[in-house]
């Protein structure tokens, strides 16, 4: 046994990088899954390639996954990797400059030959010419390949069907070193393999193989624990933006009394939402996977108005396509879900990364005045609640709701307080079931477009019930009564209900909850969408170096909170961080005549702490240098 001491840590950041083809985002997913198990709180973000198999050791074929996890609350993936495991060259090269100096390396040494050194660049095997020693780092070069193969000898398979356990080789060997529980990974494993038991025991040999060599080896001097993090009493479990976007609609769903229709064409990062729904036809889900992204939104809206919950999934490209039947929904008047999981663009862009660069899309990519709902969500534990509340609006108010996500809180975990269904809202839905007026002769008839006096919400009449025959379609109709019209007059007039109508949704908005401790901020920093953590976690380091600062989270982007020109108004400046070029500073500058501070980046990437904490600070020491600044 090594003499190995075990120190304390309250939080530990650790990347796992390798080929495409390595099993890095099983590998993170199930020491992710055995860290939840232990109770310490965690955020995740797999990184990886848009191709399916890129080319082998290559830059651009390294697949990565990044796990926080810590004693206490945290908000963010972490900035950079306290531990990198890196399975090639090219993952070394790759993630080399995001470490920070003193991190420790552990590298699979077995594939650093030279052909595999030349494929990125290297003129020397950095594992023997110093360089990473001498830039600080703690390197452990292992041979985990060969391991792996030696572990196995005894199983009848092939070379390579071995190689390819090296990955749970370097899962069990960190698991030890972080005094993580396997029985998780191994009872998973079970359940995968469970036809194949030749390559379950085999996954499961080298995982415990792992684990043996670091309670054996002399490599490692230390052992490290994260104790669990404090935690409201309750039943949790890890989740994905993805997975807790299909529960909260599901949710939604069971909550108002509906059927839920998903119609969906496949598009990364979305489709996930898509595999999560379809597997749960026995809570009266019917999901229909589309030839395309046009006729996806048009079975969600045929559905809506057959009476059922209409929800399609997609991402920027696709929402273009779904854009005129978007707006037909806006024109008849019928609740509508649309799920905008964001990437990087313009066009294909960057299929696997992140963006937020939707929202002037969602707000006005669609032809004439087509107003309509957007939310959007903050973590991927928040898209379960964002998905409750699309529901609410998009049933009471008759509208479409565009509901925004991104990659990185798509793909990204953290741990989730499993709700008690009772205590979720009632969003039970009240269907026209009768005529609501009479005619010149004193006859029952049926107005579709006789609206609510509180919500100017229309009547949801489903099709087939008697009495309530009315037109349909997107040509413009009478106010009232729904006859076609070209009156100009009823034009202008219905266009504007339209718009009160989604301007009413404020009056069930709740004021916006402005996190400020001691009152005497000057600087609001502002978000909305998934820059809630990076936000969050740059705040507590600005505090934690003694500057006084605001922040505020937007879910409700149209329409806005009441009070949010109040808000903004209240303090000497406002930083508003967005992945993209300044959408919402642009739409705030122009609605409250306010100098919004942008600070954009489009990488792909979410912000870290640090870097917005600088910005932070920049900013205060302008607001300092100038203490009277007009706004």
């Amino acid at each position: 046994m090594s003499s190995t001491q075990l120190h304390q840590l309250d939080r530990v950041v650790i990347r796992f990088a390798g080929d495409s083809g390595d099993g890095m985002q099983l590998t993170g997913d199930r020491f992710t899954s055995d860290t939840a198990s232990l109770g310490n709180d965690l955020s995740t973000l797999p990184n990886f390639p848009a191709e399916i198999r890129a080319p082998q050791g290559t830059l651009p074929g390294v697949s990565s996954f990044q796990l926080h996890f810590a004693n206490h609350d945290i908000a963010t993936p972490g900035d950079a990797p306290d531990v990198l495991v890196a399975m090639n060259p090219a993952a070394l090269r790759a993630n080399l400059a995001d470490l920070p100096r003193g991190a420790t390396v552990i590298v699979n040494s077995d594939e650093f030959g030279r052909r595999n050194l030349a494929k990125v660049g290297y003129e020397a095997n950095p594992l023997e010419d110093g360089s990473l020693t001498d830039a600080g780092y703690h390197v452990h070069a292992l041979p985990l390949t060969s391991m792996a193969v030696e572990a196995l000898a005894d199983f009848d398979l092939t070379r390579k069907e071995k190689e390819r356990a090296k990955n749970m080789l370097a899962l069990g060997l960190l698991s030890w070193l972080y005094s993580r529980d396997t029985g998780g990974t191994e009872a998973f494993l079970r359940a995968k393999f469970a036809q194949a038991p030749d390559v379950l025991e085999a996954n499961l040999v080298a995982l415990r193989a792992g684990h043996a060599y670091g309670e054996t080896t002399e490599d490692f001097a230390v052992r490290y624990e994260v104790a669990p993090a404090p935690m409201a009493p309750g039943t949790y479990r890890t989740i994905t933006g993805n997975q807790a976007m299909a529960l909260g609609l599901v949710a939604a769903a069971q909550r108002a009394g509906l059927r839920l229709v998903l119609g969906s064409y496949p598009i990364t990062p979305a489709s996930d939402v898509l595999h999560q729904l379809s597997a749960l036809k026995h809570l009266g889900v019917t999901t229909l996977q589309a030839e395309d992204e046009i006729a996806a939104v048009g079975m969600a809206l045929g559905a809506s108005f057959g009476g059922a919950l209409g929800v399609t999934t997609t991402s920027g490209p696709g929402l273009a396509l779904k854009s005129e039947t978007i707006g037909l929904a806006v024109s008849t008047e019928l609740p509508l879900v649309v799920v905008d999981i964001q990437r990087g663009g313009p066009s294909t862009g960057l299929p696997t990364k992140t963006e937020q660069a939707d929202l002037l899309q969602a707000m006005y990519g669609r032809n004439g005045e087509s107003p309509v709902a957007v939310v959007a969500a903050g973590s991927p534990s928040d898209c379960f609640d964002a998905a409750l509340e699309s529901v609410r609006i998009a049933t009471t108010y008759r509208t479409p709701v565009i509901l925004l996500s991104d990659g990185y809180l798509g793909n990204g975990s953290e741990p989730w307080s499993v709700p008690d269904v009772a205590s979720l809202p009632d969003l039970t839905v009240e269907k026209a079931s009768a005529p609501n007026a009479v005619d010149d002769a004193g006859e029952p008839v049926f107005h579709p477009f006789l609206r609510d006096e509180q919500t100017l919400a229309r009547p949801w009449a489903v099709p087939g019930t008697p009495g309530l025959e009315h037109r349909i379609g997107g040509i413009e109709k009478a106010d009232v009564t729904g006859h076609i019209s070209y009156d100009p007059a009823n034009h202008d007039r219905m266009v504007r209900l339209r718009q009160a109508k989604i301007d009413r949704i404020a009056d069930t908005i709740p004021p916006l909850a402005v996190d400020d401790p001691d009152g005497r901020a000057r600087l609001l920093v502002l978000g909305w969408g998934s820059t809630y953590g990076p936000v969050a976690a740059a705040t507590r380091l600005a505090r934690s170096a003694g500057a006084s600062v605001a922040r505020a989270h937007l879910r409700h982007l149209n329409p806005f909170p009441a009070d949010l020109g109040e808000v903004l108004r209240r303090y000497d400046r406002v930083l508003l961080p967005e992945m993209n070029l300044g959408q919402l500073a642009l739409l705030l500058r122009g609605r409250y005549l306010v100098d919004v501070r942008s600070h954009t980046a489009v990488r792909g990437l979410p912000f870290t702490a640090a870097e917005l904490a600088e910005v932070i600070h920049a900013h205060l020491l302008e607001l300092a240098e100038a203490p009277e600044e007009a706004r």
